[in-house]
């Protein structure tokens, strides 16, 4: 059964110019909100013709590509190879400008434990313990991250179907129980590196993330 959720609204939005380390640029349609559950300042970005794809909806037309993507701040803007956040941004953007829809940027750090929680959980991997096992260590949840946010979002943009970009079946199921039709899983890329192959196979491990790992360590 669907969960309910209290409605969102779009409170402000505006085009902002995309550039990237890479060169790589695009346009997006920022969208902020009010009424999220949490209370933290999510952003969701249009990107392509998100604006057809949402009146193609109503005749029928295929969902819009969208990936909730969990801020870091470690890998998304200071290019920490730790982790592969900072890759699946990037690729992320594209996919979603090339096949139309919506990237939602939200706020929260370190799978939900926050900035400074993950940098404890670092040195405790440091020691040994794998992502998860450090997370826990710390007395937190392995994973903290909530997806109602993600589904007020969609549905105050006025997206009910989606063509989910994500490896991890948590968010098809939370968006699903939170009112959001999953009609595809596209899977992202592998973004492999020395520095990430621990924490990459934790997450296929431990987090049930369909990544195509040549080894599981």
């Amino acid at each position: 059964m669907d969960e309910a959720l209290p409605a969102a609204t779009v409170r402000t939005q505006v085009t902002v110019p995309l550039r990237f380390p890479d060169g790589y640029v695009t346009d997006a349609r920022v969208f902020s909100f009010d009424g999220l559950v949490d209370g933290r300042e999510h952003l969701a970005f249009g990107l392509g013709d998100w604006a057809a794809t949402l009146d193609g909806q109503a005749t029928g037309g295929p969902p819009p590509l969208v990936r909730p993507h969990s801020e870091c701040l470690t890998g998304d803007v200071f290019g920490s190879q730790r982790c592969d956040c900072g890759p699946q941004l990037r690729e992320a953007v594209e996919r979603i400008a090339e096949a139309d829809g919506f990237l939602l940027y939200l706020r929260q750090e370190g799978r939900g434990i926050g900035l400074y929680a993950k940098l404890d959980a670092y040195a405790l991997q440091d020691a040994g313990l794998d992502t998860y096992e450090a997370n826990l260590a710390l007395g937190r949840g392995a994973d903290e991250r909530d997806y109602r946010v993600a589904a007020q979002m969609l549905a105050a943009l006025g997206v009910s179907r989606v063509a989910l970009l994500s490896n991890n079946p948590d968010k098809a199921d939370q968006l699903d129980r939170f009112g959001v039709t999953v009609a595809e899983r596209v899977p992202t890329g592998v973004h492999l590196s020395p520095a990430n192959a621990g924490y990459l196979a934790a997450k296929v491990r431990r987090g049930d993330h369909a990544l195509d790992l040549p080894f599981v360590p």
